[in-house]
């Protein structure tokens, strides 16, 4: 008996799973998946895990998260209940990606399930969540494993996006613009994405070959010069993990990125879209940097929430990624505020405060934390990414003399 709501269509739920376990993960014969979801997503999760098995899994484990019981926790627990997190689940994880378990995670909850909760109860929960998930978040930054993440379209996340469209109707259009995100409805999406992702790579192999000393973001409300880590490499499309899977960790995907220096960032910058966090909106938001780190902060909406996020540890007022979007692609030009990370990163290019990838290094998978820090990376528990490109922001590249070369120009590849 199938549980796919009416308004979705099987076959193209069908084709993105098809692109999760094929493109997303590229799932290796012999090997386990551990999915995390939404249970309103198991019709995806149904059709991952057939997928995953006849591309040769050995075990697929899902775990599945329930809107429900987290209200519960902040309407009934006790106030010792936020300074905890599951540990032992995390150290479990943790175990099996190093037994070269792959990852793959599905987002869909609504984005503002905590918007009317106590925002110091959320950032302690949030915090005591990123530091027991230390463990299992190392071999995903380090890219020891396969990972990816795609996206479900739970009915309350697309009342948000489509607040004037009855449930079924919401549901129905983020279901559409989810698919035609994540390029599943030509007639060979597995050979779609091998086009997508060759693209990607050569703006990549063009920046590589630059080797520009800093990035230089210019626009309304922003001045902001980026300095880029030492040995630092460029990434779009598919990537090699330690483990020798090429996957695309992003589902959909628009973007190239690398590791920014976390003493080299001077300037002011304004967001261009509202971020989505920890079940509130922070909007208008506007920081300056000095010496890689954020001195003043501000926002016109949801600002409490900004600086509980950048007082999470030392790192969160520094960058762990630059990234360059066009602002013609897909996800831009549909016009959408997704409210979710996954997407609204792929609209804009776009920086992102905390952990660095240790990827984003030349030899990166031989680097240990030490290297990785000395030539620049930011450590954190946090890894939170805000748009800050637009149609009228244009970017150069400064090279080591100082001289610059146009990288985009009103949003757009130069």
């Amino acid at each position: 008996m199938s549980l796919t709501p009416p308004s979705l269509s099987e076959e193209r739920l069908d084709r993105l799973a098809r692109v999760a376990v094929k493109v997303g993960l590229n799932l290796q014969e012999g090997q386990d998946l551990i999915l995390t979801a939404p249970i309103s997503a198991a019709p995806l999760v149904r059709r991952i895990a057939a997928h995953a098995y006849r591309a040769g899994a050995g075990l697929v484990t899902p775990v599945y998260g329930d809107e429900e019981v987290v209200l519960a926790r902040y309407q009934h627990a006790g106030d010792h209940s936020f300074d905890r997190a599951t540990g032992w689940l995390f150290d479990g994880m943790a175990q099996a990606y190093k037994a070269g378990t792959a990852r793959m995670a599905i987002v869909g909850d609504n984005p503002m399930l905590l918007s009317g909760q106590d925002p110091a109860k959320v950032a302690r929960a949030s915090r005591a969540n990123a530091m027991a998930y230390k463990p299992a978040q190392a071999p995903i930054v380090n890219f020891d494993i396969n990972w990816t993440i795609v996206a479900w379209p739970g009915m309350a996340w697309a009342q948000q996006v489509f607040p004037d469209l009855p449930p079924d109707e919401a549901q129905a259009a983020l279901a559409d613009a989810i698919f035609k995100a994540s390029r599943i409805d030509g007639d060979d999406p597995v050979a779609d994405w091998a086009a997508h992702s060759a693209r990607l790579a050569e703006r990549s192999a063009w920046l590589n070959g630059n080797r520009f000393a800093a990035l230089q973001f210019t626009g309304p409300g922003t001045d902001l010069t980026v300095g880029l880590a030492d040995g630092h490499e460029w990434h779009g499309g598919a990537s090699t993990a330690k483990n020798g899977a090429e996957c695309n960790a992003n589902i959909p995907t628009e973007e190239v990125f690398t590791t920014p220096h976390a003493l080299r960032v001077e300037g002011y910058v304004s967001a261009t879209k509202p971020l989505s966090h920890q079940g509130s909106l922070i909007d208008g938001i506007r920081v300056k940097f000095e010496g890689g780190k954020i001195t003043e902060a501000h926002a016109t909406k949801g600002e409490d929430v900004l600086q509980k996020l950048i007082e999470s540890d030392e790192g969160a007022r520094r960058l762990g990624e630059v990234a360059l979007v066009p602002h013609s692609s897909p996800i831009s030009q549909s016009g959408l505020l997704f409210y979710n990370t996954l997407f609204d990163e792929n609209a804009a290019s776009h920086i992102a405060l905390g952990q660095c990838y240790s990827k984003c290094f030349v030899g990166g998978a031989d680097l240990s934390e030490e290297q990785v820090k000395a030539r620049g990376g930011n450590s954190s528990i946090i890894h939170v990414d805000w748009m800050i490109g637009s149609g009228e922001v244009d970017v150069d590249g400064i090279n080591a003399d100082g001289s610059r070369v146009a990288v985009m120009r009103k949003g757009e590849w130069a």
